[in-house]
């Protein structure tokens, strides 16, 4: 008999998310304003250079998601893979994990509806904006809350908008490159790749220093992780989403790079503008500026739907049934929502429309450096968490996962020395280096709260594998009339 299309998940959650939205939340995941914004800092920095690093860059996060899939396809989890480090490095680092992404996405949630009020700033000038960021987080909060339907239909949409965008600038630049029309037509060629002062025009140190842009650009490729819980047929759509991402990559990284600096010259480029505004504008068509802050609009609303309310929901709720959160937190609704996760998320997030009203320069500065660092640490614990997995595996304490990271553990220590490399790259810059301050200190709050809370319990649920959630922890009650 087939199970039907909304059957219940581990955990409680339901599989509501199909193939389609899957597919469009996997390639929303992968293109951020990191691309539409921050590519044209590092485009004057690194000049087409950058192309290399972005090749890199997803190659090595192509890597963490490939051992996440594997994980994902040994034993699915209630939404979160903070279990996965919980049942293989022990129950610190799943509750340091579980923290870490929540709090990463939280901040970015932050600075992703503080940088919506400065898109909506463009058209409305005079609108205040914090007013837009309360907006948008009271909307898309209440599209998380109603069921995951609603919130794989609205990323859906907002994917779909990014990807139109890049497909549209690729077209039209091609056509440019091999017709010669528009006000670019006399002067784009390939030859700008690497004329113009050749592919590194800075020199190959101030080239490399971009790495940790281009790095950060992919950040949300592991919420395959945090989705795959309420996905339907994941046997299929994960190993899917996750093979596919090579080819995105390549055409939504790589390709717009290739023809927008093919049409024009990375001299051309200035920071803090973007590489697509610069595009359209030399190729002459009209409202350029306005097109692409619409776009960026929709990809920080995105972002904040995806990683800043869905999953950081997830992840709190994940810490509740592991006892590493007050408890009331692990409850679903009858449409499989962390509701009460949702509403903590959200309120958190809100403090940053309130600090967005009052100082948002400085003190998003400090808040957004949680999750630079954030990142790096949770893919590092992804990464060792799998060397872990195949060891169990090797030694016949766990089941083989039947979707295999290739090269592993070779391609394990080759991204996690990647990480490293990027590290150091922050420690280098000052400007950057903030980041390390920040995420030191939240190791410290981390340990000291890990031992309070062991401290006060007097059960033992930190054995790794072994909480479970009750049914009065996975589902409220119906409402009675």
């Amino acid at each position: 008999m087939n199970k039907p299309q909304d059957a219940a998940a581990p955990g409680g959650y339901k599989r509501s998310l199909g193939t389609r939205q899957m597919q469009m939340i996997a390639i929303g995941g992968t293109i951020g304003t990191g691309l539409f914004l921050g590519a044209g800092t590092a485009i004057s920095q690194a000049g087409s250079s950058l192309i290399i690093w972005y090749a890199i860059a997803g190659a090595v996060l192509f890597l963490v998601v490939r051992a996440l899939g594997e994980l994902l396809l040994y034993r699915r989890v209630n939404g979160s893979f903070a279990d996965y480090a919980r049942e293989f490095l022990g129950p610190f680092w799943g509750y340091a994990t579980a923290w870490t992404y929540w709090i990463m996405w939280v901040t970015t949630g932050m600075a992703e509806i503080t940088a919506a009020g400065q898109f909506v700033h463009y058209w409305a000038p005079g609108f205040d904006q914090w007013k837009t960021a309360l907006i948008a987080l009271v909307v898309l909060a209440g599209a998380n809350l109603i069921s995951v339907k609603v919130f794989g239909e609205l990323e859906f949409w907002f994917a779909m908008i990014k990807v139109t965008a890049i497909l549209g600038m690729i077209l039209i630049g091609l056509g440019v490159l091999t017709l010669g029309f528009s006000d670019a037509g006399d002067t784009a060629s390939v030859t700008h790749l690497w004329a113009d002062g050749g592919i590194a025009p800075h020199g190959a140190w101030n080239s490399l220093m971009t790495l940790q842009i281009v790095l950060f650009a992919y950040l949300g490729v592991e919420l395959v992780g945090v989705t795959a819980g309420e996905t339907k047929d994941p046997e299929k759509n994960i190993p899917r989403a996750i093979n596919t991402l090579p080819i995105r990559f390549g055409l939504f990284y790589l390709g717009s790079l290739l023809v927008i600096l093919s049409v024009v010259s990375w001299s051309e480029f200035q920071p803090g503008t973007s590489p697509f505004v610069a595009a359209f504008a030399k190729i002459g068509i009209p409202a350029a500026a306005g097109i692409v802050n619409f776009v960026v609009l929709t990809s920080a609303l995105s972002s904040c739907n995806a990683g800043g309310l869905y999953a950081t929901a997830r992840m709190l709720r994940t810490a509740a049934l592991n006892g590493h959160a007050p408890r009331g937190l692990a409850r679903l609704s009858e449409q499989g929502v962390p509701r009460a996760a949702l509403a903590v998320s959200s309120a958190v997030m809100a403090l940053g429309v309130g600090v967005n009203a009052l100082d948002p320069e400085h003190a998003f500065l400090y808040i957004t450096s949680v999750s630079t660092g954030g990142a790096i640490l949770v893919w590092s614990i992804i990464l060792v968490t799998h060397m872990r997995y195949r060891r169990a595996v090797n030694e016949g304490r766990v089941a083989a996962s039947p979707y295999r990271m290739p090269g592993a553990p070779y391609t394990n220590w080759l991204a996690l020395a990647c990480f490293a490399f990027v590290t150091v790259l922050i420690s280098w810059n000052s400007d950057t280096r903030l980041a390390l301050y920040v995420m030191g200190v939240w190791v410290m709050l981390l340990v000291v709260g890990y031992a309070v809370l062991r401290a006060r319990r007097t059960d033992t649920p930190d054995e790794p594998g072994t909480v479970e959630a009750s049914p009065a922890d996975l589902t409220t009650s119906a409402p009675q009339n």
